[in-house]
């Protein structure tokens, strides 16, 4: 089954100017963008600067957002770790506090991915487990040929790969999730169950449009994608700070 189609957002996490996590406005930036036609939201991911999150704000990130978006919307939480117990352990305190879903990318260089997301998938306690391809974070990723092996209901592939994201789409039989925004395109008419974005948190509506197959949409993002591919979370936080008043505070950068 899965997890959602069409577009979602992979959330930043607002902070208070002292680099506290501000739940409230986390929560109600992700009221609003599901509002505006947003599918799912993913919590603690690499665009919400998971890696600078304890494990009790992680926790209170996700039920801030699951309590702020309507029972029928996802709420994904990031969950890859360095290791499985670690992962294992976000997993189970992310269900724990709503998460309806998980995202995990592997250990880098893990030579296990059936042991790791094995371990995820118990964790998880019977919600869906989406793998997470991402080699700048986890370096190699995930091989296509090792997906249809694991027990998980789909992927997310954040490589900006479209020799990658045509692999996905004509060979393996689960939901791909495109993570870049550079490609939606083409991942929307050729049948990728939908996308993952961190441009979503400032173009959600043209992002929908791009995935529908709309070609001059997705030109006419370009320059917004290469600013945000380019300067991450600190560059999107800049362009949230201009249209919504929010703190462009990060922890990365």
């Amino acid at each position: 089954m899965s997890v959602f189609q069409g577009v979602g957002v992979a959330l930043v996490t607002v902070f208070h100017g002292n680099g506290a996590v501000d739940l409230d406005s986390t929560a109600k930036l992700a009221r609003e963008l599901v509002e505006r036609g947003m599918q799912a939201v993913l919590a603690a991911g690499s665009t919400g600067e998971a890696s600078t999150l304890t494990d009790t704000e992680r926790r209170a990130l996700v039920q801030a957002v699951r309590k702020a978006v309507p029972d029928e919307t996802p709420v994904i939480a990031g969950t890859g770790a360095t290791s499985i117990r670690q992962a294992v352990a976000l997993t189970r305190d992310a269900v724990g506090v709503g998460a309806d879903a998980v995202l995990a990318w592997p250990p880098p260089g893990s030579r296990d991915l059936p042991g790791y997301y094995g371990a995820v998938a118990a964790a998880a306690g019977g919600r869906p487990v989406l793998a997470y391809h991402f080699p700048a974070v986890s370096s190699p990723g995930v091989p296509v040929a090792a997906l249809k092996n694991l027990p998980v209901t789909g992927v997310k592939d954040s490589s900006g790969d479209p020799n990658r994201l045509l692999d996905e789409l004509a060979h393996y039989p689960g939901d791909t999730y495109v993570g870049s925004s550079a490609l939606l395109a083409l991942a929307g008419p050729m049948g990728a169950a939908g996308a993952l974005l961190a441009l979503a948190n400032a173009e959600p509506e043209r992002c929908v449009v791009a995935f529908a197959g709309d070609a001059v949409t997705q030109r006419d993002l370009a320059e917004r994608h290469l600013g945000v591919a380019a300067g991450g979370p600190a560059a999107l936080k800049r362009l949230l700070a201009r249209s919504h008043g929010l703190s462009a505070t990060c922890r990365i950068g």
